[in-house]
């Protein structure tokens, strides 16, 4: 299996450096970058990773992540829909959840519960089908779509609303500009099927400056 992920990266690698030299800048800059590996900063249960998402909107990283820490702590072993299902609104916003994420939080319990987000199959499920479910729940758009999908491992992933990645293509291109959501997305078509590769290169570039 690790093998044969290699050598899709590799050949995913190789399309995007000649479909754009900027990203073989990048590419040659940075040298491997595991999207299998990369996706291990994010938690590795489907439920609590959009649980994160959603307890990390518009506040910063560090105060979502000791929320999220409190969270998990109340519901102990059972981080799931059934273990927030079983929380009073009381001992959920308890935490630090403002009302409108606990309302997020109770409306993904309630697809999951209710079958209508399939996160026990999201292997069989394709991406389209993954973006449908989770933007018909409350406080989940594209933005969270995207990152879902690019934490999962999926290959052709691009969270074109990130702040974080449009400043990265405004620094990589020379833009005078933070583009905004729609010319990031058309500036990724040249990179599909590949886009997720494209985006992790993208946000190294931001992480640190490229090598001399």
């Amino acid at each position: 299996m690790k093998a044969a992920e290699d050598t899709r990266q590799l050949q995913a690698v190789a399309a995007l450096r000649s479909s754009d030299p900027v990203l073989g800048h990048l590419i040659d800059a940075y040298g491997p970058i595991d999207l299998w590996a990369w996706r291990g900063r994010w938690p590795r249960e489907p439920f609590a990773l959009l649980a994160r998402s959603i307890v990390g909107q518009q506040i910063s990283t560090r105060a979502a992540q000791a929320i999220f820490e409190r969270l998990r702590a109340l519901l102990d072993a059972d981080f799931s829909a059934r273990g927030v299902a079983a929380r009073s609104d009381e001992e959920l916003l308890s935490v630090g959840l403002s009302r409108a994420k606990l309302a997020s939080l109770r409306d993904l319990s309630d697809h999951v519960l209710s079958g209508e987000l399939q996160l026990d199959r999201l292997t069989q499920l394709t991406d389209e089908v993954i973006r449908g479910q989770l933007t018909a729940v409350r406080g989940i758009g594209t933005w969270t779509s995207e990152l879902f999908l690019l934490a999962l491992g999926r290959e052709d992933a691009l969270p074109s609303a990130d702040v974080g990645l449009r400043r990265a293509v405004r620094a990589a291109y020379g833009l005078d500009h933070l583009p905004g959501t729609v010319e990031v997305e058309q500036l990724g078509e040249r990179w599909r099927p590949h886009r997720s590769f494209a985006a992790l290169y993208l946000y190294a570039s931001l992480r640190q400056p490229a090598p001399e």
